[in-house]
């Protein structure tokens, strides 16, 4: 014999599932965030890295010392080779400034960087404009 049912028993099944449904997109912009800033974070340290390479490269001491459009490609294929772009072909730019190329004079190298964004990054760029990663590296002659 069947049980009838209370009058006050409400059935809860599907409340789980509304509530995953209402927080899953605040959890989604939070994982993409958390995303786009570690790739924020890599590409400064990659640009910083290529700008300490290629001012090392400048002020060693050589026979002939070299012009800045070869310290510039030094920063360059190292952004090249080593950003994390998302797939977007993006590109760095690289000055490279003396005064002389006398032991003790400084070599300054400024590395750029336009980070457009992978899914947030994108439209927080679209609405803010793109963001500018900048690393600066002195180092002296040889």
């Amino acid at each position: 014999m069947k049980r009838p049912r209370p009058l006050l028993q409400h059935d809860e099944g599907g409340v789980a599932a509304l509530e995953f449904v209402l927080i899953l997109p605040f959890l989604l912009m939070v994982l993409f965030g958390i995303i786009d800033v570690s790739m924020i974070l890599t590409d400064k340290a990659i640009i910083t890295n290529a700008s300490r390479e290629a001012a090392r490269a400048g002020v060693m001491l050589r026979a002939t010392p070299w012009t800045s459009a070869q310290v510039q490609a030094v920063a360059l294929n190292y952004t090249k080779n080593n950003l994390v772009t998302g797939g977007t072909p993006t590109t760095a730019g690289a000055i490279a400034s003396y005064v002389n190329q006398t032991s003790g004079s400084p070599l300054t190298v400024t590395v750029t960087y336009t980070y457009k964004g992978l899914v947030l990054g994108s439209i927080f760029s679209a609405i803010a404009g793109p963001v500018t990663i900048k690393a600066v590296t002195v180092m002296n002659y040889e």
